[in-house]
C-alpha cells in the first residue's frame, strides 16, 4: 500500500509544506519518502509578538501561501493532510477570523495546536527509539515564538514543556530574565539525577549549524563548536553574516538567537552532544496523521 501525506506547519518564522509518500513493506514497517518540502518565510511572530494580532498584510500572504500549497498538493494527489499553526497563532488576537479566512478561500483547515502537544508531535518521529536505551535524551525544538522540550530516560517519557522563548521574540527583546530564570530552574530540578543527557535538535537553525558544520549525518555536534559559533557569527553585522555564510536574511537574524537557546538548554542539562537528525514539527504530523488512518 502506498498513501500520500502532506503537513503544512504554520510557525512563527515561516511556513512549511511537506509532502510525504508512505509505503508499507510486506513486512508491515513502514517506510516514510519525502517527496518535497517547501518554505515561505512569512514571519507571523513580527507582527504577533510586537501588536498582538496579524496584520492584513500577512494574512493576504498566508492565504496566498496556502493557495500555492494547495495547488501542490493537487498536483502530487496526496490522499491526506494535517495542518497546524504555532506560537504565533496561539498569541494571535485575530487567529480565528484569519483560519476562518483561510478555510473559506482555501478550503484547508488549519488548527491551532499547544505548546505541549508540538512538542509531543516533535518526538513522534520516534529518533530515541533507535538509540540507546539507557541514555537519556532531551529534545529541543527551537522556534520563532516557543522553545518545546521533551525529555526521556530509559526509554520512558519524563517531561515535555513548552517555553515563551522563541528566536523572533529575543529578536524583539521580549524575553525577560524572569522567564530565562523559569526554564533554567526547570531544566535544571527535572533533569538532576538522570545519567549522562544528550540533546537531540530540531528546528531550521539547528540544521543550518549542522550544514555549516560539516558534519558526517549521524554525527553530533559539541555544545563547545555551538559556542564557537554563537561566537563567530556574533561578531559580524547581519550584511556580513549574510554573504560569509550564504544566509538568507530570514535566517540570518533569527540564527543568534537560537544558538542562545541550544547552548543554554544544553548547560543547564549538562549536555555536552547534540544530534541533528533533520527533522522537524512536519515530520511528526505526518507520522501522526498516519497513526490515525491505520488505527483500527
Amino acid at each position: 500500500m502506498n498513501l500520500k501525506l502532506a503537513a503544512i506547519d504554520i510557525g512563527s518564522n515561516a511556513a512549511r509544506l511537506l509532502i510525504s509518500e508512505v509505503v508499507i513493506k510486506d513486512s508491515g514497517v513502514p517506510e516514510f519518502n519525502k517527496l518535497n518540502i517547501v518554505r515561505i518565510p512569512l514571519r507571523l511572530g513580527f507582527d504577533v509578538f510586537e501588536t498582538g494580532e496579524i496584520s492584513p498584510e500577512k494574512t493576504d500572504m498566508l492565504i496566498q501561501t496556502i493557495k500555492a500549497y494547495k495547488h501542490l498538493l493537487n498536483a502530487y494527489r496526496v490522499d491526506h493532510l494535517k495542518a497546524c499553526a504555532t506560537s504565533a497563532m496561539r498569541d494571535a488576537r485575530n487567529a480565528e477570523e484569519i483560519l476562518r479566512k483561510v478555510l473559506a478561500e482555501t478550503g484547508i483547515a488549519i488548527e491551532v495546536i499547544s505548546g505541549d502537544l508540538e512538542a509531543s508531535l516533535i518526538y513522534e518521529n520516534h529518533i530515541a527509539e533507535n538509540m540507546d536505551r539507557n541514555e537519556s535524551y532531551l529534545y529541543v525544538d527551537v522556534g520563532g515564538g516557543s522553545t518545546e522540550l521533551t525529555f526521556f530516560s530509559d526509554g520512558k517519557l519524563v517531561f515535555k514543556r513548552s517555553f515563551n522563548i522563541g528566536t523572533i521574540r529575543l529578536l524583539k527583546d521580549m524575553v525577560d530574565d524572569k522567564l530565562w530564570e523559569g526554564m533554567k530552574d526547570f531544566i535544571r530540578e527535572k533533569t538532576k539525577g538522570h545519567r549522562h543527557v544528550t540533546a537531540i535538535g530540531s528546528g531550521g537553525n539547528i540544521n543550518k549549524i549542522f550544514s555549516m558544520s560539516k558534519r558526517k549525518e549521524g554525527k553530533p555536534l559539541t555544545l563547545q563548536m555551538l559556542r564557537d559559533y554563537h561566537k563567530e557569527l556574533g561578531s559580524i553585522g547581519l550584511e556580513e553574516r549574510m554573504s560569509l555564510y550564504k544566509l538568507r536574511e530570514d535566517r540570518a537574524d533569527v540564527i543568534l538567537p537560537a544558538l542562545l537557546i541550544y547552548i543554554n538548554v544544553m548547560r543547564w542539562a549538562d549536555c555536552e552532544e547534540i544530534f541533528v537528525p533533520k527533522i522537524g514539527l512536519a515530520d511528526g504530523l505526518i507520522q501522526h496523521l498516519f497513526v490515525e488512518l491505520t488505527r483500527d
